[in-house]
């Protein structure tokens, strides 16, 4: 009732509760389908997996094994030849210090027991020290095998092979007849090479014991030219070179002793050239 007009106010009805036990059921019932299918897939699951595993679980356990001990094999694999190599250059350090005190025989036998250890480019480099030492004490024919042995071994890397065939040739100059020296050197005597200078002066002096002047020539001013070269083998080219009648002067006139151009050089000069080449 209404305390001003004195109406009575309608009240509203609860709602009808007749459709709530079969809501109820089947919200029920469909909780207990969910489950059973969470089940029922869970099961399923399960069973695949336990297919898979039956059928490529051991080739996979095996995968993984091998895979984990390739890997932990080239672990210790890397490790040991990082250890293998820093005891390599620790004894070509030692075997350095030896020949800068002179005792060339204490370096020797590190060098020749790094040569046996080591392989590649260290082994080349413990050769090429021990040709150095037996140069050194008068022991040309080792220090020549030695040399052959570098430039004829395909695993040296080549600009090593280079060195040792530029320094075997001029170990054995005396002994080689021209034409060999022409055909070792003559790959090395091109401009661009790093042994152009010093393979073609020796070049040149073998062509002119060939008598073959009108090669020797222009190779000379070719290195007379090329101003990578020492000043000192860009001069001795130069005079050698005019000697032969190519001119190998360019835009400027250089001063020579003798102010002639012909620096000082003269047919006779050139007939003692293979022994400077060395």
């Amino acid at each position: 009732m209404c305390p001003q007009s004195g109406k009575r106010i309608p009240l509203a009805l609860p709602p009808s509760d007749k459709n709530a036990p079969a809501d109820k059921a089947a919200q029920r019932k469909a909780a207990q389908d969910d489950v059973f299918m969470r089940e029922v897939d869970d099961a399923l699951r399960q069973d695949q997996f336990e297919g898979f595993f039956k059928r490529f679980g051991i080739p996979v356990i095996l995968v993984v094994v091998l895979g984990l001990g390739g890997f932990g094999g080239y672990l210790w694999w890397s490790n040991h030849q990082k250890s293998v190599r820093d005891g390599n250059a620790e004894t070509f350090i030692q075997a350095l210090d030896d020949v800068d005190a002179s005792n060339f025989d204490a370096a020797n036998d590190k060098l020749a027991a790094l040569g046996q250890d080591a392989e590649g480019g260290s082994a080349a480099s413990a050769k090429l020290m021990r040709a150095g030492i037996a140069l050194k004490q008068g022991r040309k024919d080792e220090a020549i095998g030695l040399y052959k042995e570098i430039s004829g071994d395909a695993s040296v890397p080549q600009p090593l092979r280079d060195l040792a065939t530029v320094r075997e040739v001029a170990a054995a100059y005396d002994t080689m007849k021209p034409q060999e020296i022409v055909d070792r050197l003559k790959p090395l005597a091109q401009p661009g090479n790093p042994w152009f200078g010093v393979a073609g002066e020796m070049t040149g002096f073998a062509y002119l014991q060939l008598d073959k002047r009108d090669l020797a020539g222009p190779l000379f001013a070719k290195i007379a030219r090329d101003e990578s070269q020492p000043d000192s083998l860009r001069s001795r080219t130069r005079q050698i070179a005019g000697v032969l009648g190519v001119d190998a002067i360019e835009d400027v006139i250089e001063n020579r002793p003798g102010g002639d151009g012909s620096g000082g050089v003269g047919q006779e000069s050139i007939a003692g050239a293979p022994i400077a080449a060395q």
